[in-house]
């Protein structure tokens, strides 16, 4: 069964659909890439797979439930394109953030010894064990996403979902965060992100979803590199070098 299954998809906030006919699954342990120029409705897709839409046509599932009515929200960790804008005012600690991750298992907040320690595991895993006790809010872009990530783990979720997550993070970070990525993946957690820097989904990814309204690709990123697919999704842009970010 898959984890992720879109079917038929068809979805528009108004008479234009922002999103047409998509269809793709995403296995367990699968380590997918989503690209495509700004307004394809990559964002949107995310949200409804996260059951936040309802689809004008055509399905969306998780774990085999629908989207919309799925209830076992621990098993999915979302980490959001503007997550480290919403942390700026947040005065709690790095701890506490990733204890959130536990609240759906802990039930009504009563947090238990098991659940520090998964939060402290998580924490290692993502290699920022020593910042337990900062502030968040004092945290660098690329750490605040790695805080954020160790949240996911500490809830045990099998499907990481996540939205530009390397947008203001620096050059240097952003190689640290994917190496981290395809850590996890190795270690059986399933990863879906939507990307803007395609040369980052080529080399870190085991897949390459090409979205402008509709699928234009589905498969190996070498495949993806060997065809013309990129020129025909992102029109002219690729040529004002303004969207597309191939390193």
């Amino acid at each position: 069964m898959p984890l992720v299954a879109v079917e038929n998809l068809t979805f528009g906030y108004t008479a234009h659909p922002v999103l047409t006919d998509v269809s793709l699954t995403v296995d367990s342990g699968e380590y997918v890439g989503m690209i495509g120029p700004n307004g394809s409705g990559k964002s949107t897709l995310l949200q409804l797979i996260l059951g936040l839409h309802t689809p004008d046509e055509g399905t969306v599932r998780l774990f085999g439930q629908p989207a919309r009515e799925f209830v076992d929200r621990e098993r999915v960790g979302y980490v959001a394109q503007d997550v480290t804008e919403n942390t700026k005012e947040m005065p709690i600690t790095v701890e506490e953030v990733v204890l959130m991750g536990r609240f759906p298992r802990a039930g009504f907040g009563r947090i238990t010894d098991t659940d520090r320690d998964q939060a402290r595991k998580a924490l290692e895993t993502v290699g920022i064990d020593d910042l337990a006790d900062r502030r968040i809010t004092t945290l660098s872009g690329g750490q605040r996403q790695r805080a954020y990530i160790a949240r996911v783990l500490a809830g045990e979720a099998d499907l990481l979902v996540l939205d530009e997550p390397t947008v203001g993070v620096d050059a240097e970070s952003v190689a640290a965060f994917f190496d981290l990525l395809g850590e996890l993946n190795e270690a059986g957690l399933t990863v879906l992100l939507v990307e803007h820097d395609i040369g980052a989904v080529l080399e870190y990814t085991d897949r390459v979803l090409c979205l402008n309204r509709t699928i234009y690709f589905d498969g190996p990123p070498a495949e993806f590199a060997d065809s013309d697919v990129l020129e025909r999704a992102y029109g002219a842009s690729i040529h004002r070098g303004s969207e597309v970010t191939l390193s």
